[in-house]
């Protein structure tokens, strides 16, 4: 046996000695850290970074919108929870003109403090001119006489000329979607995770004696960020497809819950916690940017997200029974995709 499987192995069996040695009976039961105490609210982009554009808003404005109202609805309905913002303002998060730098500071300040869960909103766009543009297209020929050759070989030619018309085409796509982080990246979220047990441990505990700190180079940090991995995904996957329900339940059009592989997003593999990105409308769609920029849109989305978030708190707290396999059903609209994500399977509801 190799000196790396011999400390995974004694890793392994002090884990579980520990479990029975600290086990102890109902009169000596002591109260637990809450399963959700801290949810840390991610307004995408802002400042000098406007995100999508629409035709009378930015992604940046409706995200700040949104993120506010669904902290507030979040304290009134939750009042043991806490929750922090990434930013309150039309500023990038930490400030600065650096894009890259704030998504740094997300996560780190997420991390940081020791969050339970990251909830990032966004809006959508469909990569086209908001609205709709006009395009031609031909609906005839018609006779046209012209002159080929030169000097004294010229002579009449006729050809067919096409008739074009113009027409409005509609940039349509639209509806929510939830993106979670990507299973090929595991490598970020486990260091991540790594990184914020380091500085406080999943519960937020402070580790007092220096010579118990785990390596994070070692094998047992890495098998530790492994199975965190795995839970965090699930848990993700969870909220990602009580979100999409909810929007369901309020009529809207659901485009299902995602993850990005080929370029991933950044903020949901550097946070060591659950984590989703909420695409809560296309703001290249006329109908759903007024929609998303209204007070009654706004509204609506709020309590969408919040009566998932009520959902997933309750299930981590073993007070309802939401099996992580269970995915919403699917239906006629779930054909409708987006170029840059990928479906998870059984959770596809468009």
């Amino acid at each position: 046996m190799t000196k790396s499987l011999l400390k995974v192995s004694l890793f392994i069996c002090s884990l579980i000695a520990l479990a029975a040695f600290t086990k102890k009976g109902p009169e000596h039961t002591e109260p637990q850290k809450p399963a959700l105490s801290t949810i840390i609210i991610d307004a995408g982009h802002g400042g000098v970074d406007p995100g999508a554009r629409g035709q009378n808003s930015t992604e940046a404005a409706i995200a700040l919108s949104v993120s506010m109202k669904l902290g507030k609805a979040i304290e009134k309905a939750m009042p043991d929870v806490k929750v922090i913002y990434t930013r309150t303002t039309d500023v990038l998060a930490g400030g600065g003109t650096n894009v890259q730098q704030s998504l740094r500071y997300r996560a780190s300040m997420a991390n940081e403090a020791r969050g339970d869960l990251f909830v990032s909103i966004h809006c959508n766009a469909a990569g086209l001119k908001p609205g709709g543009w006009y395009a031609k297209r031909v609906v005839g020929h018609k006779n046209k006489t012209i002159l080929v050759g030169k000097g004294k070989k010229k002579k009449k030619k006729v050809v067919r000329e096409p008739i074009y018309e113009t027409y409005w085409v509609k940039n349509w796509q639209h509806g929510t979607e939830t993106f979670i982080w990507a299973a090929d990246r595991v490598g970020y979220k486990g260091d991540a995770i790594n990184q914020k047990q380091e500085e406080g441990g999943e519960g937020g505990e402070n580790v007092e004696d220096s010579a118990n700190v785990l390596d994070l180079n070692s094998p047992e940090a890495r098998i530790r960020a492994q199975l965190y991995e795995k839970k965090y995904f699930a848990k993700s996957l969870q909220l990602a497809t009580m979100i999409e329900e909810e929007f369901v339940k309020s009529g809207r059009v659901s485009r299902g819950v995602k993850q990005r592989n080929e370029k991933g997003i950044w903020v949901l593999q550097a946070t060591g916690m659950p984590s989703v990105l909420v695409e809560t409308g296309f703001v290249t769609h006329t109908e759903e940017e007024q929609y998303i920029m209204s007070e009654k849109g706004q509204e609506e989305i709020v309590n969408s997200v919040l009566q998932s978030l009520i959902r997933y708190k309750a299930l981590l707290e073993g007070k309802s029974h939401h099996p992580a396999e269970q995915q919403p059903d699917s239906s006629s609209s779930a054909r409708e995709t987006q170029q840059t994500g990928q479906q998870i399977p059984g959770a596809n509801r468009k």
